[in-house]
């Protein structure tokens, strides 16, 4: 089983990841670590942590010359915010720091500020929302890079792209070229495949930033050259759809989760939404004459492109403050203002991305195992033999 988990806080020393579960010998790219970590920074609408924040990430564990050892992984990206912040939330009891600290009792409607404090008994939001911050996201992306790897070892690809920032939406499909192309375009502002659809985009963000709100949207996430197989029918917590659901349902701000068109399907008929299957003699395989389930069928691979999308709420912070009740005196006040971004949704789907690729090569080493590399290669490729004699 691959697991992860990451720790700290949005302004404390560092972000931390550690990721267990991978074969020895997977060669291991730095580059492609921080370059994932570049792209989640990007994106028209980001706030100004992200001129202070350069990502870039540091292996104290489980990879020497260059490749997997098939130890456990620890990895650390320095907040650089940290040097603001140390006399403020120092690790050690210090009175200087309670006169120093940025108590917050204003909690934001939407964020986690009222209801984890209430949970852990501060009267002071500080400690939930430097956890709750999708800062933590940056941890996320970094393991996520190791999984993309892994699976790139086997031609699956995965990339994300924006359908949709407030009320303006693609109302096109996109094809995996234009997907994989526009995650390769660091310019491109906030990710959509259509130039004419992303200028709209811009002016809804525009218009949020004017009016001192945030606004929201739609990423999809595709991975491509899928193997039939991954995941299981037998146990409600073995259907690869329901993983999947849950990882992108944790991202920070992810209020929904659809898979295909789940979503248009709910209002449609049987005959209008089922993707009809033949058999390709030369190409000795099953193919569906579209894709609306997006991937899975009864919560395992079918062998098309997987297909998901995150439903991003407008983030909680507003420079326009909303009204909120003071947890120490209870009178009604002002939400709090923490620096923030306006729009997040290109930054969303690479930390969907990230967690689509974390589940995925789970449910893939699951499927073919191997201690190494060269084993987890020699079970795929004996797997695909057999499929291919289907």
């Amino acid at each position: 089983m691959l697991r992860f988990y990451t720790a700290g806080e949005s302004h404390g020393q560092a972000l931390l990841a550690f990721l267990s579960g991978l074969p020895a010998g997977l060669r291991v790219e730095m580059g492609v670590i921080n370059h994932e970590l570049h792209r989640r920074q990007l994106g028209y609408g980001r706030g100004g942590r992200q001129k202070i924040e350069k990502d870039t990430a540091e292996i104290f564990a489980g990879v020497r010359h260059g490749q997997t050892i098939g130890a456990p992984i620890a990895l650390r990206i320095e907040n650089r915010d940290w040097a603001n912040w140390e006399k403020i939330l120092p690790v050690e009891a210090s009175e200087a720091a309670e006169t120093k600290s940025r108590k917050l009792t204003a909690p934001r409607p939407g964020h986690a500020d009222l209801a984890g404090s209430q949970k852990f008994h501060f009267h002071d939001a500080r400690y939930v929302l430097e956890r709750a911050s999708a800062r933590e996201t940056a941890a996320r992306v970094a393991a996520g890079a190791f999984a993309k790897q892994l699976l790139n070892e086997f031609a699956l690809e995965i990339a994300s792209h924006t359908i949709q920032v407030g009320h303006v939406r693609l109302e096109r499909a996109a094809n995996w070229e234009e997907i994989r192309d526009i995650c390769k375009d660091l310019a491109s502002p906030l990710r959509c495949v259509d130039a004419a659809v992303q200028e709209k985009m811009k002016a809804e963000v525009d218009a949020a930033l004017k009016a001192g709100d945030t606004v929201g949207g739609v990423f999809e996430v595709v991975a491509h050259n899928v193997p039939v197989g991954l995941g299981s029918h037998a146990q409600w917590d073995e259907k690869l759809d329901g993983k999947l659901a849950q990882a992108l349902m944790s991202v920070q701000a992810v209020k929904a989760v659809e898979i295909g068109s789940g979503i248009l399907a709910a209002g449609s008929y049987g005959s209008e939404v089922q993707d009809e299957i033949s058999y390709d003699q030369a190409a000795r395989r099953f193919r569906r004459s579209s894709n609306r389930a997006g991937g899975l069928e009864g919560g395992i691979t079918n062998g098309e492109d997987l297909v998901i999308r995150g439903y991003l709420k407008p983030i909680s912070t507003l420079r326009k403050a909303l009204g909120t009740a003071d947890m120490v005196t209870k009178e009604p006040v002002q939400a709090a203002y923490e620096r923030s971004d306006w729009c997040v949704v290109p930054a969303g789907g690479v930390a969907g991305e990230a967690m689509v690729a974390l589940v995925l090569a789970d449910a893939f080493l699951q499927k073919f195992g191997g201690d190494s590399l060269a084993e987890t290669r020699r079970n795929f490729e004996s797997y695909g033999r057999q499929i291919d004699e289907f």
